[in-house]
């Protein structure tokens, strides 16, 4: 018997696999619960926050087909895994301002630099206070109660028990049509007699500078991809190739729109904490930002023309409605 064979005889319900999602990703943050009290090694939060945040998606992809407890709701989740996702990021700031840029400033700047890592360590020292409070919190421990209650003596609704092949592209669907609509994909883009034009002379250059607008359409466009890359990560066994090949391309802009994000973060914390500019403050550093920043945007706009792609978008479609 196939690996897939069996998957449909395990796993052959709306509800199986609402099950096997919640149980996968509740298992896992609660795997790194106490590692991340020890505050050894900054990937366990990473590594918890992951969990809790595919757990938020699968709780809120799957609420058609099971009945939970009253606390175990994608908000409630949510705001856990923001206080996790705070800690990190700035363990993730750390990370990328010590290893990617500290090595080749001059001294001038290594000294602006040392004071934006003091201030960065005290912040931290807060935040992990925070988790800890969380941790140990009786919202949270009613969180983790409830989840075990509930795959101790799962609860479903009617719908659940439909085959998984029949309920997916209406499961999937409204997901995708989201990350294909959102406004982030025609940034730059000249819409010409209701078609889209990419190619067009004003195509926008590298150096492109983005607005405060612009920024926060793109940030929100990567959150969109995370939510949707979550959502399909979870049935990539009962479809085609090709399904995977889109998987991994949501997951390519995820990662890209992420590093422009991270350059964003990284010149509003220098500035910040300086209180100076930082292109007169720390050239070097400047140079470096923007030309990460040039690197990723033309990435970026091979993965816009990709989207934006009509043959593209229609076959994304069809390959989503017709699971194995």
């Amino acid at each position: 018997m196939t690996e897939q064979q069996q998957l449909k005889q395990t796993e052959r319900t709306y509800g199986d696999w609402a099950y096997k999602a919640i149980a996968k990703h509740y298992n896992k943050f609660i795997k790194y619960e106490k590692s991340v009290l020890k505050d050894k090694d900054s990937e366990n939060l990473h590594q918890m926050r992951v969990g809790m945040r595919r757990l938020r998606s699968a709780v809120s992809g799957f609420i058609p087909a099971v009945d939970l407890p009253s606390v175990v709701t994608p908000h409630h989740i949510g705001k856990i895994a923001k206080i996790l996702g705070k800690l990190r990021d700035i363990d993730v700031l750390q990370e990328t301002l010590v290893t990617g840029y500290q090595p080749y400033l001059s001294q001038s700047e290594l000294k602006s630099l040392e004071s934006v890592l003091k201030k960065l360590k005290k912040e931290r020292k807060s935040a992990f206070k925070a988790v800890v409070k969380t941790l140990e919190s009786k919202s949270y421990s009613q969180l983790k109660n409830n989840c075990q209650s509930w795959l101790d003596n799962p609860a479903y609704q009617t719908v659940a028990a439909i085959e998984i092949q029949q309920v997916l592209p209406d499961l999937l669907l409204p997901q995708i049509s989201y990350l294909l609509l959102h406004p982030g994909w025609l940034i730059g883009v000249e819409i010409i007699d209701g078609k889209i034009d990419i190619a067009g002379e004003k195509k926008i250059k590298l150096e492109y500078d983005l607005s405060l607008t612009e920024e926060k359409l793109l940030h929100d466009l990567r959150k969109v991809a995370k939510k949707t890359r979550y959502n399909m990560e979870l049935f990539k066994d009962i479809y085609s190739p090709n399904y995977s090949n889109y998987l991994q391309e949501i997951e390519e802009v995820q990662e890209i729109l992420g590093v422009m994000q991270d350059c964003f973060i990284l010149e509003n914390v220098l500035s910040e904490n300086l209180e100076k500019d930082v292109l007169t403050t720390m050239p070097t550093f400047n140079k470096m930002l923007q030309e990460k920043r040039q690197q990723q945007w033309q990435k970026w706009q091979t993965k816009q023309e990709y989207f934006l792609n009509s043959a593209k978008r229609q076959d994304f479609r069809t390959t989503v409605q017709y699971p194995l």
